[in-house]
């Protein structure tokens, strides 16, 4: 086995982990949601396949494509969306993985086609700001990923409601793509909640900036 076979099988491997991680935090329903992990010094990602369920999801059943989509190892067919996480990988070097969630509240937010405010030091923490909306698109091409790219240009967060679909989320690997969307989730429904009992007071542009430098350059361990 070569190196490229052995990181690929690790990866696959990995996946089907973090795919029990979406229906462990309840962000996902049937077979809907993926997470993707580029492959290292390979112009490759691995992917979950499409319409398989959770439950008989396998390393085995993950498949590899390359960066403009098309399968290159796998007997399933790729997921619907990688397409989308294909143009994200080119375009964004620096991610590792991707999450794709229809998680309730956060899709709740993206269906008004409303950011989620910075309301609450931990979205200070893990966003550095609030969470974007990016444009509606169809599934199936790279509109997606090209919308997910443009929208988070500019801006510290790993995550973008996609209008009237749901969320993506990036990270220099797979598993950040997915503590990303467990977090965007939990502040999205916390965010509602207070909509719902009085107007939600949002935190000073300068205390978000030194609450997201501290999170990500001292807090936990180094």
């Amino acid at each position: 086995m070569t190196t490229l076979d052995l990181t690929v099988t690790g990866l696959r491997s990995q996946l089907v982990d973090l795919h029990r991680e979406l229906l462990r935090w309840n962000l996902v329903v049937w077979t809907a949601g993926n997470v993707s992990a580029r492959v290292p010094g390979a112009d490759l990602l691995v992917i979950k396949p499409s319409g398989v369920s959770y439950d008989e999801l396998t390393a085995e059943s993950m498949v590899v494509c390359d960066l403009d989509g098309n399968l290159v190892d796998g007997e399933l067919s790729p997921s619907s969306d990688t397409a989308a996480h294909a143009y994200i990988y080119r375009h964004m070097p620096d991610i590792g993985g991707v999450a794709h969630t229809h998680s309730s509240f956060a899709s709740a937010w993206a269906a008004r086609g409303e950011p989620i405010p910075c309301v609450l030091t931990a979205m200070a923490d893990e966003f550095g700001g609030e969470i974007p909306v990016g444009p509606f698109a169809l599934i199936g091409g790279d509109d997606i990923g090209r919308g997910v790219v443009d929208t988070l240009a500019g801006h510290r967060s790993p995550a973008v409601l996609m209008r009237n679909h749901g969320v993506f989320t990036v990270g220099p690997d797979a598993r950040a793509a997915v503590k990303a969307a467990v977090m965007c989730e939990d502040v999205a429904r916390t965010a509602h909640l207070a909509h719902e009992i009085g107007q939600p007071i949002p935190i000073p542009q300068a205390a978000v900036d030194s609450l997201h430098d501290r999170y990500q350059n001292v807090y936990g361990q180094h």
